[in-house]
Parts: C-alpha cells; sequence; structure tokens
C-alpha cells in the first residue's frame, strides 16, 4: 500500500513512517520543517525517508495513488495563547481542512491524529472517549475543532487521541526530553507547578501500534483514546528518570503554565474492545530507551 504520511519529519511522524517502510509499504512524507525547533533535528529524523517540503496551509496536495492518509502535522503545544494562537489556527484548523478537502476529494481514508487536550481538566477518569470534550488552551480547541472537521466532511476517517506520547526524537520542549536534557547537563530543572500534575504516558511504539491498526482496521468515524498503562506524577517520573541514569537533579518549581492540565489518564477499553490494542510498554522500559537515545545523542555532539 502506498500511504501519505503528514509530519513525516516530526517525533511520531518519522517513527511511523519508518514503521511503514519495514512493514513493507511505500510511504510519502510530508513536513514543512517550521522554527518551531532546530529544522537540522527534523532533517535528522527524515534521513533515509523520502519526505516533501510542503506548506499545508496553502500547497496542493496530490494523493493520486495513495491508499490512505497519516495526518500527524500540526502546531503542538498548550502555551498556546495570545500572538501564537493565530498559528495554531494555520497550522491545525486551515491546514487540516486542506487535507480533509484532498481527501474527500479522492476517497481516501484518513487517521487523524488528534490529542488529549480536547478533554481539558475532564470530568472522569480514566476519561472515556465520550466525556463532554471542555478543553482548557487554544491548542486543544484547535484539535477539537479539527475532530468536528472529520463529522463535517463525512470522511472515512477515525479519530486517534493521543495521550503525552514520549520516546526517541522527542521534541525539545516536551517534559521527558528536557529532563533527558537536564539530567545529561547536570544544571537545575524547572517544572511547571507543584510537580504533582499526572499523565498516562504513552511509550511512541504502543502509538505506532495503535495508528497502524486503526488505518486497518478501525470502522469509519471512530474515535479512539491512545494512552499508556501507567499513570505517573510529572515527580515521579523524573525520580524514575534519575534512577535510570544514575543522576540527580535540582528540581525548582516554576508557576503552572497557563492550558496545562492537572491530570490525564486514558480510558482504553473502546480501542481495545473494537481493535485488540492495548499499551505493551511499562514506563520504567521506556523511559530507560529513551534515556539511552538522549545521552547517546548528547555525547554524538
Amino acid at each position: 500500500m502506498r500511504y501519505l504520511v503528514t509530519g513525516a519529519a516530526g517525533f511520531i511522524g518519522s517513527h511511523l513512517a519508518e514503521a511503514l517502510l519495514a512493514a513493507g509499504h511505500e510511504v510519502v512524507g510530508v513536513d514543512c520543517f517550521t522554527d518551531y525547533y532546530d529544522p537540522a533535528e527534523k532533517e535528522q529524523n527524515a534521513r533515509g525517508l523520502d519526505v516533501r517540503r510542503l506548506d499545508l496551509a496553502e500547497d496542493g496536495l496530490d494523493l493520486a495513488g495513495v491508499g490512505g492518509v497519516f495526518h500527524l502535522a500540526g502546531q503542538p503545544g498548550v502555551r498556546s495563547f495570545g500572538g501564537a494562537f493565530p498559528l495554531y489556527l494555520r497550522r491545525n484548523v486551515l491546514a487540516t481542512s486542506r487535507v480533509f478537502d484532498a481527501a474527500s476529494a479522492a476517497g481516501v481514508r484518513v487517521v487523524f491524529a488528534s490529542s488529549s487536550s480536547v478533554s481539558g481538566d475532564a470530568e472522569a477518569y480514566p476519561t472515556p472517549e465520550d466525556a463532554r470534550p471542555l478543553p482548557i488552551s487554544p491548542y486543544g480547541i484547535t484539535k477539537l475543532a479539527c475532530e468536528h472537521l472529520v463529522r463535517a466532511y463525512g470522511l472515512d476517517a477515525v479519530v486517534l487521541r493521543y495521550f503525552t506520547v514520549y520516546g526517541p526524537r522527542q521534541r525539545p520542549d516536551m517534559f521527558f526530553r528536557r529532563v533527558c536534557d537536564a539530567l545529561v547537563s547536570g544544571g537545575s530543572f524547572e517544572i511547571y507547578g507543584s510537580g504533582e500534575q499526572s499523565r498516562s504516558f504513552t511509550d511512541v511504539a504502543d502509538v505506532l501500534a495503535a495508528t497502524i491498526t486503526a488505518m486497518d482496521g478501525a470502522p469509519a468515524g471512530s474515535v479512539f483514546n491512545v494512552g499508556g498503562g501507567e499513570e505517573a506524577s510529572m515527580l515521579e517520573a523524573i525520580a524514575l528518570l534519575e534512577q535510570i541514569s544514575g543522576s540527580s537533579l535540582d528540581v525548582r518549581r516554576g508557576d503552572r503554565a497557563r492550558g496545562d492540565v492537572a491530570r490525564t489518564k486514558a480510558d482504553v477499553t473502546r480501542i481495545g474492545e473494537a481493535l485488540g490494542w492495548s499499551p505493551k510498554v511499562t514506563l520504567a522500559d521506556g523511559l530507560a530507551r529513551m534515556w539511552s537515545w538522549a545521552s547517546a545523542k548528547v555525547a554524538a555532539q
């Protein structure tokens, strides 16, 4: 099968493209290589992949011969208030509408990467997919808008709500990447808020399995949580990485970030029943793999 992967030079997208190629598929990648973080790092992610530079908010998308689209591209991060918000509208809502336009015209199935951020401070934990979405960040609002676009277009599409994905190639602004970098450098680490915030941390390998399975087997119109089986607080996760690395951090507390939820915990009953998926990678094993990558990356530099 020939697949198109948007955001193919990013953290999850580059892993997905590689997994599809390893399974014998043909992959065409698309990425805008924005300056949200160092484009050179994304170039490194994309080594060996066919990744075309396109701005999905304005460039045309040719889906001739494509059997399915994995739409992972977007502007990430919950710190999306004020002057940054127009970028989120452009790179999430506008770009996604154009991808959906092309997929609708071509009659191509789409797997869309949404986010647990659509739930905000959820009304129940673990949070099922049919809980009322109440996003508290502009980022979460744009992701929810894209979910509504799926329905508006009547696409053959599947929505996956990723919960705090981590692993090798994680973006420099993300929590575990920042912790690893601080452990390598021996400096201090500032945590936003008390550190008691907790997350359904999800290893990228589990995310890939869910994403590929959804393309092949999920009913059109499905919405699934993709979340790790273990919940941990930020401080617990730091302690685990300290144990894995054999180093310690001077953790300092800053103000809680606006738009940052207190807790996420995914109810994955629906995806388990429909697709037979469940998270397999323990937090300890996943963080050990991430630490190995992060420390090797710094050593190579």
